[in-house]
């Protein structure tokens, strides 16, 4: 097992010492203890852990579903992490179908912005309302 500091953690994690700290506040990390004033000491479950956890936001959930599902980890509660995955796919989904409307709507702003001449642009106007 390496050793590092939390600089160390933060780098093989890919986030910033900052985002180590936030996540060490919201109690989705552990903070080491000091050996006799040292410095902190974190070992490879931790760089698993805080990978985990940047996997699961990159995946949409949120830090508390975070918390739940590390605290399943441990229950091996397939059922509800299953539950809260189909939360999180049904979320994504809204949020798909909100983005390709969102999309038409613009495909169609740009056409009637490309097809006027004069006047002002329907995507400002559209923006403006």
């Amino acid at each position: 097992m390496s050793r590092m500091t939390i600089a160390g953690l933060a780098q093989a994690g890919g986030v910033g010492v900052e985002t180590v700290r936030y996540y060490q506040r919201r109690q989705l990390l552990a903070e080491p203890e000091r050996p006799d004033g040292g410095f902190r000491s974190y070992g490879d479950d931790d760089v698993r852990r805080l990978r985990f956890i940047r996997q699961a936001q990159a995946a949409g959930f949120t830090l508390e579903e975070i918390r739940e599902l590390l605290a399943l980890d441990a229950t091996e509660d397939r059922a509800r992490v299953r539950d809260l995955a189909r939360s999180r796919i049904a979320a994504l989904d809204a949020r798909i179908t909100e983005m390709q409307q969102a999309r038409a709507a613009l495909a169609r702003l740009a056409d009637d912005c490309g097809a006027g001449t004069g006047g002002p642009c329907p995507i400002l106007l559209a923006f403006e309302r």
